[in-house]
């Protein structure tokens, strides 16, 4: 199961300190640069003042949307997903506009400068940065318009890095040839520092990991049919890293390779129980050539995983009383919380809310019944397209049945929270029937299925 869009992407419940340093570092990063040219720059002229400070948010912009997305981890718990991918695009979206900003002062500081734009005449400065903007525009252009194209995903993906790429080399470039900013003894260094950690980040993303970290491979077991549709393909950690301590926690995900050197990837919900250190399971639905190989793969054959990822997990949650509902293959993370909950001995109540296009669209009915003899758990079961001999409930999940359902949890004295992951219209409709039940908003997490 992808993990959400808006990353995902994951609300969960991010750790507070850990957010707490990292948005102080994001913000330092984002406007430590540009506060420190103002107060060393001196007296200058208004549009010159802008220009420089302009250029210098709209490149401490590029370097946090940059990092954001490059799976730093313990930024990932920190912050989580959904956060994460959001900030980044909307960090995209305001580089774009200092950009235009910058460009605008420059010209604004001395009209002879629009020959900059001119690649014909202008130094190689100007020629660097008109193609970090053309870049740049293309890349937002292209992100804006990806929710109405249908086109493949791995193919956006890289057009989209190999973009990132150019706008950032070229920035760079644009400022090192351009020479008064770097020239700063304070600011230059600063500059040199933030290039430094973010090439470590990259590194660390596309090579040391996908390279060298022996732990990122893992066997074939099985691959355990669920449904016409679905599968679960199990995965035995490898030698020496078979066992040892908890991988994950529940509700998290992992990227998935089938090559160690291979380019595509993709990201996955683990479903199995987290005190299960030797093994890890992902229940996917067969949509997509990627997927579709994933139930042909022979036991015995190597893949490889980056992760774990992601805040949306039960892990750390005050709560006294949980409430999952889940659309469709939705129920993957679901899973992983409930087998992990099972595990531990975990005697909080949880329920479950399934909702389903179809009875054929229902997975694990049968563990979940034998689970509920191990948790206080009720599943309910919801169809959209329910058989004339079906008894249970259908439709939408609507404020008359969540507030049937969980009447039994209706305690002032018990705090309840809700984990809700399923496609977009479904996790926009749950958030908004929790809402008229007067549910805060700090008990609420949620998980989308998308790309990332």
């Amino acid at each position: 199961m992808p993990p959400p869009r808006s990353a995902d992407i994951a609300a969960g419940r991010p750790r507070p300190a850990a957010g707490t340093v990292w948005t102080v570092v994001l913000v330092a990063v984002l406007a430590g640069p540009a506060l420190l040219w103002l107060l060393r720059s001196g007296p200058q002229p208004l549009w010159r003042q802008l220009s420089v400070v302009t250029g210098l948010l709209a490149l401490s912009a590029m370097v946090v949307a940059a990092t954001l997305p490059s799976r730093v981890r313990s930024l990932s718990r920190a912050l989580g997903l959904e956060t994460l991918l959001a900030l980044h695009r909307q960090l995209g979206v305001l580089a774009g506009a200092l950009v235009a900003a910058h460009l605008a002062t420059v010209i604004a500081a001395d009209p002879t400068r629009v020959t900059l734009l001119d690649p014909l005449v202008a130094p190689a400065r100007g020629i660097a940065a008109t193609g970090a903007s053309i870049a740049l525009t293309v890349l937002l252009v292209l992100a804006l318009r990806r929710s109405r194209h249908r086109g493949t995903h791995e193919v956006w993906r890289w057009l989209h890095l190999l973009l990132a790429a150019a706008v950032l080399g070229a920035s760079a470039l644009h400022v090192l040839w351009l020479g008064h900013v770097v020239a700063d003894a304070v600011l230059g260094p600063v500059l040199a520092g933030l290039g430094v950690l973010l090439l470590a980040v990259l590194v660390s993303r596309w090579l040391m990991r996908a390279v060298f970290d022996q732990r990122s491979e893992f066997r074939v077991q099985e691959v355990r049919t669920e449904s016409p549709t679905v599968s679960t393909l199990v995965l035995a950690r490898r030698g020496r890293h078979s066992g040892g301590g908890t991988w994950f926690r529940p509700g998290q995900f992992a990227w998935l390779r089938l090559e160690r050197h291979a380019v595509e990837e993709h990201p996955f919900t683990i479903a199995s129980s987290a005190q299960d250190t030797g093994r890890v399971e992902f229940t996917v639905r067969h949509t997509g050539d990627f997927a579709g190989r994933l139930r042909d793969l022979p036991p015995g054959e190597p893949v490889w995983l980056d992760g774990p990822y992601g805040a949306f997990t039960t892990d750390g949650v005050p709560g006294t009383g949980l409430v999952l509902i889940a659309g469709g293959v939705g129920i993957t993370p679901m899973m992983s919380m409930l087998r992990t909950a099972a595990d531990r001995g975990d005697r909080r109540p949880y329920r479950l809310v399934v909702h389903a296009r179809d009875r054929a669209d229902l997975l694990f009915r049968a563990e979940l019944a034998q689970l509920r003899t191990r948790l206080d758990l009720r599943v309910t079961e919801v169809l959209r397209r329910p058989a004339l001999d079906w008894d249970g409930a259908t439709g939408p999940i609507d404020t008359s049945l969540l507030a049937a359902t969980l009447i039994d949890l209706d305690d002032p004295h018990r705090r309840v929270d809700y984990f809700v992951c399923g496609n977009p219209r479904l996790v926009t409709d749950v958030l908004d029937t929790l809402t008229a039940l007067g549910v805060p908003e700090n008990r609420v997490h949620t998980e989308q299925f998308h790309h990332v």
